[in-house]
Order: C-alpha cells, then sequence, then structure tokens
C-alpha cells in the first residue's frame, strides 16, 4: 500500500523483542535522507524508528502518537505485560532492559493525539511529567502544541481535553504481545520515500470514500501557515514531527480492523487533515502505520488510499 521506490522487510523473532529490534536497528542504518515510513506490526516496532528520529534531531523532534492508547505503561503497571503497550514509556528511558533507547526522548517532546483509552498509570505519568494530551482534537491546536512543545517544559503534562480525552480503558490485554509477523500487512517493513517524491496526488483513486479533495488533505487548510515559515518566534529552532499512527485511532464504526477498538475516534477524513496541517507547518522525520489486523474487505478498501495519500502528504509530493 505505501507508495515508495525503496523497500526493505525486516525479519522478526516473536520469541525475542530484542533481537527484533537490533534488526530494525541496522536496517535504520543503511537509510539516507527522505521520509521513512515503518509498516507494522504492532506499536512495537517504532522503539527503533522514533530512537533514530532521536539521535538525528535531538531537541526538536517532536513526537505525535495518533493511537487509541498511550502506550506508556511500564512492566510494573501493564495489565498484558505486552510491549507495544509500553513502547513509548520505553522511549522516554522507562522500558525491559534492552527495549530502551540510548538517548530517550523527553516527555515534552511528546503530544498525544487522539488518545481516549488510558490505564489509570499512564493517567499519572501523563499528569505528572511533560506529556501533552489533546484527545480528538482540531489542527490548530495539534500545529500549537507541535510550536511549543518544550517551552512549558517540566510544568506537568497538559490535557487540552480532559473529559474526553483521559478516559480511562479498561487494559491493554488482548492486544496482542509482540511484533507483528504474516503477510497480511502485519510485518514490520521499512518502507523510504525516493525518487518517486516527483508524482502527485491521484485525486480520484487515493480520496475515494475518504471526504477530501487532493487540496484540502494537503495543504492543510484549516490553518493559515505560510509556507516560508520555517522558523518559530523568538529564535527557536523549527521542529521536526515523527508522526505515530495507530490504526485503532480511527473510529471502529468507520475502521473495525485493529486488535482494541475503542469508540469515539477519529474519521479518516479528520486525520488527512490534522496529517496535512502538520506536514504544511513541519518537517516530518518519519511516519510509523502499525496494528493493522485485517478482518474487513471494506476496511481494507479504505485503508489502500488512505495509506497512499498519508505517506504522499509526508512527503509532500
Amino acid at each position: 500500500m505505501v507508495p515508495a521506490e525503496r523497500r526493505l522487510r525486516v525479519d522478526v523473532d516473536d520469541d525475542d523483542l530484542i533481537v527484533t529490534a537490533s534488526r530494525v536497528r541496522a536496517v535504520m542504518s543503511q537509510l539516507g535522507d527522505g521520509l521513512v515510513v515503518t509498516a507494522g506490526g504492532d506499536c512495537g516496532v517504532e522503539l527503533e524508528p522514533v530512537a533514530t528520529a532521536r539521535r538525528k534531531y535531538g531537541d526538536r523532534l517532536v513526537v505525535l502518537w495518533f493511537d487509541a492508547h498511550g502506550d506508556l505503561n511500564t512492566q510494573a503497571s501493564s495489565p498484558s505485560g505486552a510491549f507495544h503497550g509500553m513502547v513509548l514509556r520505553a522511549l522516554t528511558g522507562e522500558g525491559p532492559e534492552g527495549l530502551v533507547p540510548e538517548e530517550p526522548i523527553r516527555p515534552w517532546q511528546i503530544v498525544l493525539a487522539g488518545v481516549r483509552d488510558l490505564d489509570q498509570a499512564e493517567v499519572a505519568f501523563v499528569e505528572a511529567s511533560g506529556v501533552r494530551h489533546l484527545g480528538v482534537t482540531d489542527s490548530v491546536a495539534l500545529v500549537d502544541a507541535v510550536a511549543s512543545a518544550g517551552l512549558d517544559r517540566g510544568q506537568g503534562g497538559r490535557s487540552e481535553n480532559p473529559d474526553h480525552g483521559l478516559g480511562l480503558g479498561t487494559d491493554d490485554s488482548g492486544r496482542g504481545s509482540g511484533l507483528g509477523t504474516d503477510d497480511s500487512g502485519r510485518g514490520s517493513g521499512l518502507r523510504t520515500e525516493g525518487s518517486s517524491r516527483g508524482s502527485g496526488l491521484r485525486t480520484e483513486e487515493s480520496s475515494r470514500g475518504l471526504g477530501l479533495g487532493a487540496e484540502e488533505s494537503s495543504r492543510g487548510s484549516a490553518i493559515g501557515v505560510e509556507k516560508s515559515s520555517r522558523r518559530q518566534g523568538g529564535g527557536i529552532e523549527e521542529k521536526v514531527v515523527y508522526l505515530h499512527i495507530d490504526l485503532d485511532v480511527l473510529d471502529p464504526e468507520m475502521f473495525g480492523s485493529v486488535g482494541t477498538p475503542a469508540p469515539g475516534g477519529l474519521r479518516p477524513d479528520q486525520l488527512l487533515e490534522l496529517v496535512g496541517a502538520l506536514a504544511e507547518r513541519f518537517e516530518v522525520a518519519g511516519l510509523g502505520i502499525v496494528e493493522y489486523e485485517p478482518a474487513r474487505q471494506e476496511d481494507q478498501e479504505l485503508l489502500a488510499p488512505l495509506v497512499d495519500r498519508l505517506v504522499r502528504i509526508c512527503a509532500r509530493t
């Protein structure tokens, strides 16, 4: 589904996540400049791509976590013990041995978007740290959250929509442990956008059923930010974003091929609008699309053009 000139597949080891992480890390080291798309698999495959972006961009990096869940549990707090419910916490430096990056991301570099099913321990972490939580949001608030990331560091988390966004879920059990393995879209293939950047959006094909035209979704029309604005006010260096998209961020009434659906999610056109606004304003360091568990033909028919457009928007083709 991913438009790319180069594709590198990573074979996973369900019995040894550290081995799988090392394989992903080795592949990441082979990639040069350009948009890297990680196609999972579950959220655990995002460990090394995000860690690579952290090493490359340092404090400029902001991680946008589009997900129904926070993935902020520890081994002690996780109801299931599944690593994909811990991966974002591991990226901050708290995680299983061998699955913590050498240069952790800081909580103020994280923005949760569309997250609506948090365990109690995750709520406590968000409230005590610098993680910003927007729940189901709009493009203006999201762009502002990225642009201002770190300006209030050390002051605890911020929830822009606490009534809706910090809803407690039961747990993260049943979401499947480890990293995806099969050929049904769950393998942790890494794709990089090369010379195909020059091709335009396939408006008629790829917009099918998504409710947005190419101009709307790729230009972030909901915000009025000039293309040439590459720096923030006050001389602060421009942020770079890594976009993590767990497909359960979508409303299950529209897309149900996920392991742990949660009601109240985004519509596909809303997701495109948010990603378009971000890509219009910031450089996209990487894109992860994970947690696809094929169950319905209509979901694949929706997903194929959605993935195509997400990649093209982020690559600015």
